[in-house]
C-alpha cells in the first residue's frame, strides 16, 4: 500500500451507525485486533484489554441512551479497557482503538466511536474488574450506509507553530 492510499483511507473514514447483517469473518476481526495490538504504548506496558462483544443480549446491556442504540445492530462491539494503575493507560487504549478503526476502514468495514455509556453498568454486564477503566467502545461491521464528509476546521484554525499565539 502506498502512502497516498493510506492517507486516502484515513481521510475517507466516517462514523457508521447502520450496518449490514452479515457477520465479520474471524480472520478479518483478528487482523483488526492485531492492528490494535501493534499500537505503541507508554513504556510498552500495553495496559489494556479489548472485549469483543457479539452476543445480542450483552450488546443490549451496553445501550444507555438513544444516542448509542445502534450498538444493538452492529455485528461487533469492541470495548476498550485500560488498567487504571498505569499512568498513560487511557491514551494507550485510544491509540490502539484508533489503529483498529483505520484497519477496519482499510478492510472495507465501518466503525463508530462510542463515548457515551455508563461505565459501572458496562463493567457489571461484561464482568470487568474494578481496576480496569472502560475508556471507549467502537462498533464494527460492514456498513449499510456511507455518510458524507462532515465539515472540518482548516489547518490554519487548528495548528500553531512554536507558540500558541
Amino acid at each position: 500500500m502506498s502512502s497516498q492510499e493510506l492517507l486516502r483511507i484515513i481521510y475517507n473514514r466516517r462514523s457508521v451507525r447502520k450496518y449490514e447483517r452479515r457477520p465479520v469473518p474471524d480472520d478479518v476481526l483478528r487482523a483488526i485486533l492485531e492492528a490494535g495490538r501493534q499500537a505503541p504504548s507508554a513504556r510498552n506496558l500495553q495496559p489494556y484489554c479489548f472485549i469483543v462483544v457479539r452476543d445480542p443480549e450483552l450488546k443490549k446491556k451496553l445501550v444507555f441512551s438513544e444516542w448509542n442504540r445502534f450498538i444493538e445492530e452492529a455485528p461487533i462491539v469492541i470495548v476498550g479497557c485500560g488498567d487504571s494503575r498505569a499512568k498513560w493507560a487511557i491514551v494507550d487504549v485510544v491509540i490502539a482503538l484508533q489503529n483498529m478503526v483505520i484497519a477496519a476502514e482499510a478492510l472495507g468495514l465501518g466503525t463508530c466511536w462510542i463515548g457515551h455509556f455508563t461505565e459501572d453498568e458496562a463493567k457489571r454486564a461484561l464482568k470487568i474488574p474494578e481496576h480496569m477503566k472502560v475508556v471507549a467502545m467502537i462498533t464494527l461491521g460492514y456498513p449499510a450506509e456511507r455518510p458524507k464528509p462532515r465539515p472540518k476546521k482548516s489547518l490554519e484554525e487548528l495548528v500553531r507553530y512554536d507558540t500558541y499565539e
